[in-house]
């Protein structure tokens, strides 16, 4: 497929109209068109559905821009190493993680390293725990910091870890004065919970059954739901302890629900002693932050 082609529909998608699209791009309405329709003609479906000077993607057309977008940004990427190159220098890091994981444990660990071992590009990624395991598999970040489990034979867990999910309360909450919260004291309030139902959402599900949930796909909302007393979260403590949001307490539950989370990367890729030095600091700092941080079996992380 023509790269002209695939920049001028992400643009289309991002902006609307060819018009918008077009100004992003510096081409003109004329050119943008066409490249829409050669890229349609070349995948065999509409991408969008006209109406006047605005564009609709057609569900084809949603489906095509994630694969889009990857290939857009592995090219970036890849456009951006080889100039590392060219300069002499070729130690640009690649880092997939989750939100949780990437909003304060990752940068805390980066400023911690050697400067020598990140001195070229970085890149990090946030991702749902099964896209960092896409990006890790496919080449396009070299580690992933990510939520267990992840089970795949072409993967390698280098660590494995624990620590003990907290509550996040209003501040007004009576709960609040509490030094430890009882779980089953929650089960009278709203919940504000992860809409994924197979990671940290499944462990919460078996240990509350919550009169009434407000279900997000972000550890942001959930934090700022919590904060406008729309109702109370179960959530992993990195987000908690490290955001905190006015108009909150973090307490700790009397039962403990395990955020469970390590570092992968490809069976294949043999890792530099750069990125060796990288996974024991991510580890190190998790422990610094965490204060009931564990170790524990990368098998036994499911």
């Amino acid at each position: 497929m023509d790269i002209k082609a695939l920049e001028a529909f992400s643009a289309v998608m991002q902006a609307g109209s060819i018009t918008a699209a077009g100004r992003l791009l510096a081409r003109s309405q004329p050119v943008m068109t066409r490249l829409i329709q050669e890229l349609e003609t070349e995948v065999g479906y509409p991408l969008f559905v006209r109406n006047g000077p605005r564009l609709a993607p057609t569900e084809q057309g949603f489906l095509l821009y994630d694969e889009v977008e990857r290939a857009l940004s592995s090219l970036k990427q890849l456009d951006a190493q080889a100039a590392e190159i060219a300069r002499g220098r070729s130690k640009t890091l690649r880092v997939a993680a989750t939100p949780a994981l990437s909003a304060n444990l990752l940068p805390q660990a980066l400023r911690t390293v050697d400067a020598g071992d990140i001195a070229g590009n970085i890149y990090l990624h946030s991702y749902p725990a099964e896209r960092v395991a896409h990006a890790v598999l496919t080449g396009n970040a070299q580690l992933g910091v990510t939520s267990l489990p992840v089970e795949h034979d072409a993967l390698r867990v280098h660590w494995a870890g624990q620590a003990a999910c907290v509550v996040v309360l209003p501040e007004a909450d009576p709960l609040s004065r509490l030094d430890v919260v009882p779980l089953q004291a929650l089960a009278r309030r709203r919940l504000v919970t992860m809409s994924n139902p197979y990671r940290l959402r499944r462990q919460i599900d078996a240990a509350l059954a919550p009169a009434a949930v407000l279900e997000t796909n972000s550890s942001i909302n959930a934090l700022t739901c919590v904060g406008a007393g729309l109702g109370v979260c179960v959530m992993e403590p990195l987000t908690a302890r490290s955001i905190p949001l006015a108009g909150t307490v973090v307490k700790p539950l009397d039962t403990l629900i395990p955020f469970r989370f390590g570092v992968i990367s490809a069976q294949s890729a043999l890792l530099s002693p750069a990125l060796e030095r990288l996974v024991r600091t991510v580890r190190a700092v998790a422990e610094q932050l965490l204060p009931d941080f564990a170790d524990i079996p990368s098998d036994a992380a499911v």
